[in-house]
């Protein structure tokens, strides 16, 4: 007969083997946990690669459709993949498969040109062929003046947190493409422009922030393979007031009338041109 040896607390060598199994247990649970964690980031790296990839607002360059704060969904899918589509590069893609042409008017995140680990987020304003100019701050495609009607002044905060005063117009591209644009007057330094030539493959990206707005005037065209996706609409947006830990004030902080907004053009059947 075996003993039963009792420690200190009156249980026995068997009550005590018998209390390490859910050790055991716990050990299997956080394998588990650890599994289930990878399985999660791994679908989510998928989702964000193929599908829909978060991206956020930092620079008030796409006002007033986009502000800072913004917080949107780029659609991988909708121009097909390149290897800019997947995180740092790196798909083994040459050019760009499945590819569908964008639209004139589509907001789109690119890789910058001249720095791909950087993106960018612009408006597509001329298509592979166009002739594209702006003349005192008017944009003329194909050698015709973009229609645009004003809409009244409104004071916005820049990023430095200076206080300018602009013009806000509704402009409708050809095609038919219609969104609000900001201007500070037809005097600044991007309003006269060489007349630009869109190579093949390629397309011309403007701001609506058309005075602060480091777009294809300055970096030009951009190739149709740095193209990451187009944007279709918010699912977040912040003011800013409230940091991260400061969870008292988020309520305040949220712009609840932004939030799912859809940001894709309204199209109308025919453009207008006008010298408005």
């Amino acid at each position: 007969m075996s003993e039963k040896v009792e420690n200190s607390t009156g249980e026995t060598s068997q009550e005590q083997g018998v209390k390490k199994k859910p050790v055991l247990l716990e050990k299997g649970e956080l394998s588990e946990f650890f599994k289930t964690a990878l399985i999660a980031v791994f679908i989510a790296l998928v989702i964000r690669s193929v599908f829909f990839e978060p991206f956020n607002i930092p620079s008030s360059s796409m006002k007033p459709t986009l502000l800072v704060g913004d917080y949107l969904f780029v659609n991988k899918p909708a121009y097909g993949y390149s290897k800019y589509s997947f995180p740092f590069g790196i798909a083994p893609i040459e050019g760009r498969v499945w590819s569908e042409q964008p639209e004139r008017g589509d907001i789109i995140v690119f890789a910058l040109p001249s720095n791909t680990s950087i993106d960018y987020i612009k408006r597509v304003v001329g298509l592979p062929g166009d002739t594209v100019q702006v003349r005192r701050g008017r944009l003329f495609i194909n050698g015709q003046i973009v229609h645009r009607e004003l809409v009244g002044t409104t004071e916005i905060k820049e990023d430095g947190g200076n206080i300018q005063v602009v013009n806000e117009y509704i402009e409708t591209l050809p095609d038919g493409a219609v969104h609000r644009i900001y201007e500070e007057s037809d005097l600044e330094h991007l309003d006269n422009t060489e007349e630009f030539i869109v190579a093949d493959d390629h397309y011309f990206m403007m701001g609506d922030n058309r005075d602060n707005s480091a777009d294809s005037r300055v970096i030009g065209a951009v190739p149709f393979e740095n193209i990451i996706g187009r944007a279709d609409f918010l699912f977040f947006s912040t003011n800013g007031y409230a940091h991260l830990v400061e969870m008292w004030k988020w309520p305040w902080s949220i712009r609840y009338d932004r939030l799912f907004m859809d940001i894709d053009p309204v199209r109308q059947k025919e453009a207008q041109v006008s010298d408005n």
